[in-house]
């Protein structure tokens, strides 16, 4: 069993605990059961929710059992951590649709069925549906201060500002009640969440203390920040999600091959799963050879190989050294395509006789304005699909275009764009 503080540690994943020699105590005297909790407040998972579950998925490597609880509960309240206003909260059809899915992203990164350690997903609504206000009060309420829920930082910036209401405040108590239930039903002897959930993480362990007279663990990672201070999970369109429905695997691969020298040390120790004197070699080689970026290249396989699939991730490199005159764009499916496209903000045309070559490469920002694409092409440097534009007044041919409606332009090595005839989305 490998030592899973140790190589927590190393990763930079251990940003606080209760009593860490007693932890250290207990995973080093056999297997324990962890929890972690993915509310359903989206569609999908995104980055951040990414970090607890591969921080999980090495619990589980370690020899530990996981148990991902997906919040059918909880997300229909709505957690006040990390919010300046009250939440929206959502249908419970809805709710219950996004269950599902994130049940289904999060069993992707487990394995099941091992009877030591095989992993299990829950949803909090199997213990908090049935019960019932006066025996959430008598059995759980009794057991909190008023006067320590106020203390809370979340909840006194809210009084500070917009205020809370008593649903959101009352959060904190749902989340401990699932440790105690998981606790209870299982084993469950150490939960995790993000630094930001402490007080959420630490409730649980003093209301099984309370109530079972048992010492339990919480661990929490800390936030994945960029050089900055800035929180990861956000691009120019929105968060970062694992999901093909709402990021497509070319977009996810793409982020992570943009991340600058700085972060992918941390980046590759938080996400990758090669060990310490593997990721030491790539981050050397990377600070040798910064132009070739291979640490960028090295984090962006491994993490959409892992959450997309080798297939899609090649498909992705594919697509990515296409666009650069690497490869034949002619080769990648439709739906790469379109993917590369839209991350290269396309410029649209309506169906119908096509402009010359050098009013798209302005039009699409690969040129500065007409003039400077027609020299661009006399000079050579211009490219239709990663053909070589030979006449100044070239006009693009219907039977160019990539599955009917797309063209990729590029002046040089560095420099490309995109045109796509019309605006509907392509199904």
């Amino acid at each position: 069993m490998n030592d899973i503080i140790e190589e927590l540690s190393w990763r930079g994943l251990l940003a606080i605990s209760t009593d860490l020699d007693e932890l250290r105590k207990a995973v080093r005297s056999g297997p324990v059961t962890i929890y972690c909790g993915f509310d359903p407040t989206a569609p999908g998972l995104h980055i951040g929710n990414l970090v607890q579950l591969l921080t999980i998925r090495r619990w589980q490597q370690a020899g530990h059992r996981p148990i991902a609880v997906v919040g059918g509960a909880t997300g229909l309240i709505g957690d006040p951590s990390g919010k300046s206003v009250e939440r929206v909260l959502n249908p419970e059809q809805v709710v219950a649709e996004w269950v599902e899915k994130i049940r289904g992203e999060v069993s992707r990164f487990l394995e099941f069925g091992n009877e030591q350690n095989g992993a299990l997903v829950v949803s909090n609504l199997e213990w908090t549906g049935a019960l019932s206000a006066l025996e959430f009060l008598r059995d759980v309420g009794k057991h909190f201060s008023v006067n320590r829920m106020l203390d809370r930082d979340v909840v006194k910036a809210r009084l500070e500002t917009a205020g809370i209401s008593y649903t959101e405040f009352s959060y904190l108590l749902l989340q401990a009640n699932d440790y105690l239930e998981l606790y209870r039903r299982y084993g469950c002897t150490v939960q995790q969440g993000g630094s930001d959930q402490w007080g959420n993480l630490v409730s649980g362990v003093d209301l099984i203390r309370r109530t079972e007279g048992a010492s339990v663990h919480a661990v929490a990672t800390p936030l994945i920040t960029k050089p900055d201070g800035t929180k990861y999970g956000k691009t120019e369109g929105g968060a970062v999600w694992i999901s093909p429905e709402l990021m497509s695997p070319y977009a996810f691969y793409q982020f992570w091959l943009n991340v600058s020298d700085a972060e992918v040390p941390g980046l590759l120790r938080v996400f990758s799963f090669r060990s310490q004197a593997e990721i030491g070699q790539i981050v050397a080689e990377a600070a040798e050879k910064p132009a070739l970026r291979a640490g960028q290249r090295a984090l962006a396989e491994e993490i959409t190989t892992l959450v997309h699939g080798a297939q899609e991730c090649a498909r992705a490199v594919a697509a990515s050294r296409a666009l650069f005159g690497q490869g034949a764009l002619e080769e990648l499916d439709e739906a790469t395509v379109a993917a590369a496209v839209a991350e290269l903000r396309p410029f649209s045309v309506e169906p119908g006789e096509l402009p010359p070559v050098a009013n798209l490469m302005a039009s699409a920002g690969v040129a500065q304005s007409v003039s400077a694409a027609r020299r661009a092409i006399t000079e050579g440097g211009a490219y239709l699909n990663n053909r070589k534009v030979a006449e100044i007044d070239a006009v693009p041919d219907p039977a160019d275009l990539l599955h009917g409606r797309y063209i990729i332009l590029r002046r040089g090595k560095r420099t490309v764009g995109a045109v796509q005839i019309g605006l509907d989305q392509v199904k």
